[in-house]
């Protein structure tokens, strides 16, 4: 699963047994060489599902990481991007890799942004918040948008129960929540705790209106489905109440 410049299993015991926050500022350095990074077939697929929405101006990645999805933005926006993440060593990163980008430290719970952005992504974060969070999340999204901005995520669909994928998140989370039931600072990493549906109607709940299409170029399942499909969020224009 890691390339020989990735992360030892002392190292990610280390992280694990940390903060989210002080895992990602150990991790950082490695972050690119483990399978946590989002593929670069995933962004590739989710630029070319956005490239006929745009040209858009100012672009916010949220939870930015390392800068994978800066790459992102930074082909489909004209203006200048942004990344922002709680990590000062997934944000160092990130600012070695695209230095022409604005790179902010915050919780993105609770984002310092209003009106500011056209295109806002996101990629792999979503597990890092249980679902009691993401209202505060997309509504600090929403504020960072302008009015007929975008916010954009591509989103897994579950495998079915008789894959082996299906069993070996099942068991990621049932570990991670013994670990956090056992063990403090608390480090919140989940596979299944962001649904669809679930997520459609906090976006909703937070003023977006909400689309999906289905990023073909990534394959469907043995039943026909989209493996991924791109969640599309926007934020009403003033004038109409419309996107």
């Amino acid at each position: 699963m890691f390339s020989p410049h990735g992360p030892s299993l002392r190292e990610l015991a280390i992280q694990a047994l940390s903060s989210v926050e002080r895992g990602y500022d150990l991790l950082a350095p490695k972050f690119d060489h483990t399978p946590f990074r989002t593929p670069d077939g995933v962004l590739d697929a989710t630029a070319d599902a956005l490239r006929p929405l745009g040209p858009f101006g100012r672009g916010l990645d949220v939870c930015c990481g390392t800068g994978a999805g800066l790459r992102v933005i930074d082909s489909l926006c004209r203006e200048r991007i942004t990344g922002v993440d709680f990590s000062a060593g997934m944000l160092a990163q990130a600012r070695r890799a695209h230095p022409a980008a604005a790179c902010v430290r915050a919780d993105a719970r609770a984002l310092p942004f209003a009106e500011a952005f056209d295109l806002a992504v996101s990629f792999g974060a979503l597990g890092h918040f249980l679902p009691a969070d993401r209202p505060a999340l997309f509504a600090g999204v929403y504020r960072a948008l302008r009015p007929g901005g975008l916010f954009a995520f591509p989103l897994g669909a579950p495998p079915p129960i008789t894959s082996g994928w299906y069993w070996a998140l099942l068991g990621f989370d049932l570990a991670m929540r013994v670990r956090n039931a056992v063990w403090r600072p608390p480090f919140v990493m989940y596979y299944r705790t962001c649904p669809l549906g679930a997520v459609r109607d906090d976006l909703t709940a937070a003023g977006f209106t909400v689309t999906t299409v289905p990023l073909t170029p990534l394959g469907r399942r043995a039943d026909g489905a989209p493996r991924y499909r791109l969640v599309l969020a926007r934020k009403p224009t003033a004038e109409t109440g419309r996107p």
